[in-house]
This record gives C-alpha cells, structure tokens and sequence, in this order.
C-alpha cells in the first residue's frame, strides 16, 4: 500500500510542476497576445488537471477517506514518514503556485477582453453617422431621425 500511495503522490508532484510550467507558459502567451497557440494550450492544461483529479481520487479511495499526513503519522519507518511528507509538502506548494498563477492569468485574459470590447465599442461609434443638426430649406431646424423610418410623411 505504501508504494502505490507513494507513486500516486510522486505522479502528483510531478503532474503539478507540469502544470506550473504550463501556467507560466500560458501566461506569456496571453503577453504576447497569441491566441491560436492558447487555445491548443488550454487543451493540455485542462487535460492535466482532469488526470490530477484522478490521481487525488485514487489516493482517497486508497486510503478510505483518510488523509495522507495520517498515513504518513502512522508509518513505522522514519525515511517513508519524511519521503511521504516531503511528497506531501512539495504538492501543496505546487498547489499554491499554480493557483496564483492560474489567477494571474485569468486575470490578464479579462482585461484582454475588456480591452477588446472598449476597443470594438469605439470603433462602432466612430463608424457611426453622427446627427448632423442643421437648418432646412425653409429656414427651420432640421431633425434628422437616426434610425429608419418605414413610413415618412406629413399632416
């Protein structure tokens, strides 16, 4: 049993520095603006954290609900107690980290899209045909409706 909940927390690890990496890369794409490259990104990214999510299952269902630093607690041997809470650490620092990081980059990708929007708002009123108020052949002043008309007469 302790090697599987080892080799489940050491895939774990490793899954989860991946993972950080692919953050940061993400990131650096969303810098740069690259948007067909994200996408295939993304792609892995939610591919990874399905298989973590396997893994953190597997490792419940192995050890009935219980958590790993009990497991750990209750080891005879002092090395597994320090490997698997060594494991145990690296994980929640990996953990940490690409919360941060995935935040950052949420963060970064709705004001991309704030800015897109403003920038596309700008340039539909800047197309736009602006009122023009001027005065007519009679002398009066003109109101120009800016929307169609289906039916235009007078009284």
């Amino acid at each position: 049993m302790y090697d599987t909940i080892r080799g489940n927390l050491d895939r774990q690890a490793k899954g989860l520095n991946l993972l950080g990496q692919l953050l940061d890369e993400e990131f650096s794409l969303l810098m740069d603006r690259r948007t067909d490259e994200i996408m295939s990104l993304e792609f892995s990214i939610h591919e990874l954290v399905r298989q973590l999510a396997d893994e953190k299952l597997h490792i419940r269902q192995a050890l009935g609900g219980g958590r790993v630093l009990d497991y750990a607690a209750m080891q005879t041997d002092e090395g597994r107690r320090a490997e698997l809470r060594e494991l145990w650490q690296q994980i929640d620092d990996c953990e940490q980290h690409c919360s941060r990081q995935a935040s950052l980059n949420a963060e970064l990708s709705l004001a991309l899209l704030d800015q897109s929007k403003n920038v596309l708002t700008y340039l539909h009123k800047r197309i736009q045909p602006q009122t023009a108020s001027t005065y007519g052949r009679s002398g009066d002043f003109l109101h120009k409706r800016p929307d169609a008309a289906l039916i235009s007469g007078r009284l």
